[in-house]
């Protein structure tokens, strides 16, 4: 329950940047301090506490980070002392002490670790004339779908990646937690649920009596039978016949992956301390749809990783030409410090990198696009997500994540509202219905 009473209560208003699981922490941050009776507004201007929740994933991701901090530092309240800015999550984990000593706007620095005391901290920051009391919105939460993380941190350790760095060892979160947490984005409205980790492949394998995520899905599946469950964030190892089967038995399991893959050839991947190759994925991809037929498959890859050579670079554009994906991000190679690619030798030059994943995403571009096509004349369920500007209603198929795979227009139904629609048109990733 809400403590109306809470002393010097506050405004806080979040800006959230990086990745889902972001986006999560700062839910659950936000609703400590609601508990705690403060208020979660959306205006940063009007806010006594802005915290912006970083990524810091690799440089560019840091950069904009930064870039934000400098943005939010030049509100008026921030700068006349009103107000106070507080900097969470990859940044503060990953940079620490020296991030510190190279910002001293922001009155507290609060890592992924950290902020479970959220509230601790905002109650400590000292302000001049808070002005709180002038606001009474609350940031409304009414979005159709949710984020649920079922695990954080990462044991794989890839030798590009910084999130065990950031996030720590690989630790999953207990069913009844997790349960819990499905059961407050459905009552709040949500229709749709994504379960989302580093590796939620491993869920459950770490526990003293192990469980997998097949078992998890099957169980909030039977619960929750009217929400869509989708999985993202799925290694190949974690692609099973018993997940398969229990996708294939459920309705409301998004048949949907989203597999990253980064590369295919085996000394690449060797070289990103990586397991398979591309016929074990190939491989991977029979097994995928002998069990599930209509599954819909998203990838991830690096282009540039240093040694990777014209022949391998070849394959991955060859593989991308072949490949059964719906949806392919395709990303540059970042070189990280602390990660051990960071001094490899034959390092590509940044040009190089930005062409190959160039060359990667237009082939990706054309294939994809012909792949989404051939559901003209599909009979989808669409989720009702919201209306544009002009009044055109969009939302999502099961072959649709958030935010990601884009949307599909429809002519009738309110947010929320499943309607059944038969695909007349698509360009690019968007689909229309009728």
């Amino acid at each position: 329950m809400q403590n109306v009473n809470c002393v010097n209560a506050r405004t806080v208003a979040f800006v959230t940047l990086g990745c889902a699981k972001n986006e999560v922490d700062t839910r659950d941050m936000g609703n400590k301090l609601r508990s705690a009776g403060h208020r979660v507004i959306d205006n940063p201007e009007l806010a006594d506490i802005v915290i912006v929740n970083t990524c810091s994933f690799i440089q560019s991701a840091t950069e904009e980070s930064i870039d934000t901090i400098f943005e939010l530092c030049e509100l008026p309240r921030i700068e006349d002392g009103s107000a106070a800015l507080v900097v969470a999550g990859c940044m503060p984990a990953r940079y620490g002490s020296d991030l510190e000593e190279e910002l001293s706007e922001p009155k507290a620095f609060v890592p992924c670790s950290k902020e479970d005391d959220i509230v601790a901290v905002v109650e400590s920051i000292a302000l001049e004339g808070v002005q709180g009391d002038l606001v009474d919105e609350e940031q409304a939460t009414s979005d159709v779908f949710a984020y649920v993380k079922i695990s954080d941190g990462c044991d794989r350790w890839c030798s590009y990646c910084t999130i065990p760095i950031i996030r720590g060892r690989y630790r999953s979160f207990p069913y009844e937690s997790i349960r819990e947490e499905v059961a407050s984005c459905v009552d709040a409205g949500a229709k749709e649920v994504c379960l989302i980790a580093q590796d939620t492949g491993k869920w459950g394998s770490d526990f003293e009596d192990p469980q997998t995520l097949a078992w998890l899905v099957e169980k909030l599946a039977t619960e929750f039978c009217d929400t869509w469950i989708r999985i993202m964030y799925l290694q190949p190892e974690g692609i099973t016949e018993e997940l398969l089967s229990v996708i294939a038995k459920f309705d409301n399991i998004c048949s949907y992956i989203d597999m990253p893959l980064q590369h295919v050839d085996a000394d690449v991947l060797r070289s990103m301390n990586r397991s398979g190759s591309r016929a074990e994925i190939e491989e991977c991809f029979e097994r995928i749809f002998s069990i599930v037929p209509d599954m819909t498959l998203r990838t991830t890859l690096i282009a540039g990783y240093p040694g990777e050579t014209e022949e391998q670079f070849e394959e991955l554009c060859d593989f991308v030409e072949n490949s059964p994906f719906s949806y392919i991000g395709v990303f540059p190679y970042s070189r990280e410090e602390g990660t051990r690619a960071y001094d490899l030798p034959d390092q590509l030059d940044e040009d190089e990198k930005l062409e190959r994943a160039q060359r990667i995403r237009d082939i990706a571009d054309a294939v994809c696009a012909s792949r989404v096509a051939m559901r003209i004349g599909n009979k989808e369920t669409v989720l009702v997500e919201g209306v544009e500007d002009d009044g055109q209603l969009y939302g999502r198929c099961q072959c649709q994540a958030p935010e990601v795979d884009g949307v599909t227009f429809v002519e009738k139904g309110e947010p929320g509202d499943f309607v059944k629609t038969t695909i007349i048109d698509t360009l690019m990733y968007e689909m229309e219905g009728e």
